[in-house]
């Protein structure tokens, strides 16, 4: 009755350190990519910080994300919005398509790119009709556990790193409620997020507190929205 999903945006060289932390606590990701950036150097400038943002190579993306789940994040990250449905289709598709062969899997969802209102119905649309995306995660948070019927403009419950209050609470309710019915936390963020002001310790409390336990189910954004099936009465 109850499941927990993580989902970390650009494919970048933290998400190593990232994926040996989730696999001591056995969670589970799914890891949005961005298939003609891999192999880039980069970094970003955040809070008065400046953080590495660097691309692993391609031929390194099955063994590094062995054992969760790979999904589309565009070409490119470009704002959908404002493209043209060719222009989204071969974003979206193309990268689609270019991770499955890195993958050695069928790759079937994404996070769409950019932040603000970087989706809407033309968009999911043309997604739904063109490509082979069946899940598409968007950026609105939702503070709930409540199951969503738009897969292709699915909506979070929380974004660790803007509210890491929220993220405890959430956990907490989540442990301590008595589910009468179907219940999914999905969290979501960047992995570069944790070095900005080093709170790699503080999520690791939270992986802490949400793991190991028996009435919940860990998964990947796949197996919580399309494989896992529904509880019995």
């Amino acid at each position: 009755m109850k499941a927990v999903t993580f989902s970390f945006d650009d494919g970048i060289t933290q998400d190593q350190r990232l994926i040996q932390l989730l696999n001591r606590y056995g969670l589970k990701a799914t890891f949005n990519i961005n298939s003609e950036l891999l192999g880039q150097p980069g970094s970003l400038w955040r809070e008065n910080v400046t953080v590495a943002h660097v691309k692993p190579r391609p031929q390194e993306i099955r063994d590094i994300y062995a054992g969760h789940e790979i999904a589309a994040h565009t070409c490119t990250h470009p704002f959908l919005p404002a493209l043209t449905e060719e222009e989204i289709v071969h974003q979206v598709e193309d990268d689609r398509l270019a991770l499955s062969e890195l993958a050695g899997y069928e790759v079937v969802g994404m996070a769409y790119p950019c932040g603000g209102a970087n989706n809407d119905d033309r968009v999911a649309d043309i997604i739904a009709r063109k490509t082979g995306i069946r899940y598409a995660r968007t950026l609105t948070s939702t503070h709930s556990f409540d199951l969503q019927d738009r897969l292709l403009r699915f909506n979070p419950t929380v974004y660790f790193y803007a509210e890491w209050d929220e993220l405890f609470r959430l956990g907490q309710e989540l442990i301590e409620n008595d589910a009468q019915t179907p219940q999914l936390f999905y969290i979501w963020g960047h992995a570069y997020e944790f070095d900005i002001h080093n709170t790699w310790d503080r999520f690791e409390q939270f992986c802490r507190l949400i793991a190991g336990r028996p009435e919940v189910f860990y998964g990947t954004n796949r197996e919580v929205l399309l494989d896992m099936p529904a509880p019995k009465a």
